[in-house]
């Protein structure tokens, strides 16, 4: 859980400000992550732009509305790691201070207002670290409860890391993740019930040498479904699924848009031109989960 952040509160805003001239390492830190705060509310904003805005509901209370919500849901996101723009603006400005220097190699601001963060290899891990077709029970908590706000609270430190090296908001592959598994109740087990952690329904292809479960999926071909026996890759925690997912999208270059989307529509169609799925509505069906309120409502749950 986070400590309480609220955006519209002007006293914390003004502290916030009469801070921001001291150099102090607490007063740069608050500083960083209000200026991410600021950029991912206009990213936000820009994903709100592209939602039809018609129907009965629709109206310029509802915009106000959606706007403060919006505005504070940034403010959570930048306080739970963000994109890495408030850790990378936080290391320069500390440098610039003389309060802790930059080691070599770390991460630099990137330029606005295109780039949300630089992207990095992920180490790979050495092959056979899970004996086949049976994949270690994690002590790490599971989300199979289905409930969206513990969903969030799992997984988040996890798609925090590896958003940062896609260069991609991490809600994005919360969502993702939540479209895949039924926000944890549909995650693939082995056939006695152990965990697979396999949040993104990732198949074994040829290539792929660690263990592995047999479930049933609906692929669809001319636009028609079709249930069928597929092989899918089986990990030992939460942490090597979303590795392996990150790994995935920076090496195949069928996912070579992903990389640094920021916004939801972007991002999903980006995933299904590489054909990530087989529904041709997988596109609007994970931008409406990304944009929708049950994911709003968990990040917002889970900072109070």
């Amino acid at each position: 859980m986070l400590d309480q952040i609220n955006t519209l509160d002007a006293s914390a805003l003004s502290a916030l400000k009469r801070s921001a001239h001291e150099n102090s390492p607490e007063a740069i830190k608050a500083t960083a992550k209000q200026f991410e705060g600021l950029f991912l509310q206009l990213v936000l904003k820009s994903m709100r732009d592209t939602v039809p805005k018609d129907g009965m509901l629709d109206s310029d209370s509802t915009r106000f509305y959606e706007s403060m919500g919006d505005q504070q849901l940034a403010a959570v996101l930048a306080q739970r790691g963000g994109v890495g723009l408030a850790a990378s603006l936080e290391r320069q400005l500390m440098q610039q201070a003389g309060l802790s220097p930059a080691a070599p190699g770390q991460m630099t601001l990137p330029p606005l207002p295109g780039a949300v963060v630089p992207k990095a290899a992920l180490p790979t891990p050495p092959a056979n670290t899970l004996p086949a077709n049976v994949p270690p029970v994690s002590n790490a908590a599971t989300s199979s409860s289905g409930d969206p706000q513990r969903f969030v609270d799992v997984l988040w430190p996890q798609a925090t890391e590896a958003a940062q090296t896609l260069g991609v908001p991490p809600h994005f592959l919360v969502g993702q993740a939540a479209l895949e598994t039924g926000w944890g109740k549909s995650e693939l087990r082995t056939a006695d019930g152990r965990p697979t952690y396999n949040l993104f329904n990732i198949k074994a292809g040829k290539s792929w040498s660690g263990a592995t479960v047999d479930a049933q999926t609906t692929e669809y071909e001319n636009g028609a479904a079709q249930s069928r026996t597929e092989r899918f890759r089986a990990y030992g925690s939460y942490a090597e699924a979303f590795q392996d997912y990150a790994r995935l999208m920076q090496q195949s270059p069928r996912y070579a848009a992903v990389a640094g989307q920021g916004e939801a529509s972007g991002f999903a169609k980006a995933l299904q031109s590489g054909g990530y799925a087989t529904d041709p509505s997988y596109a609007d069906k994970l931008t409406r989960v990304i944009n929708g309120n049950t994911l709003r409502q968990s990040l917002l749950a889970s900072a109070r």
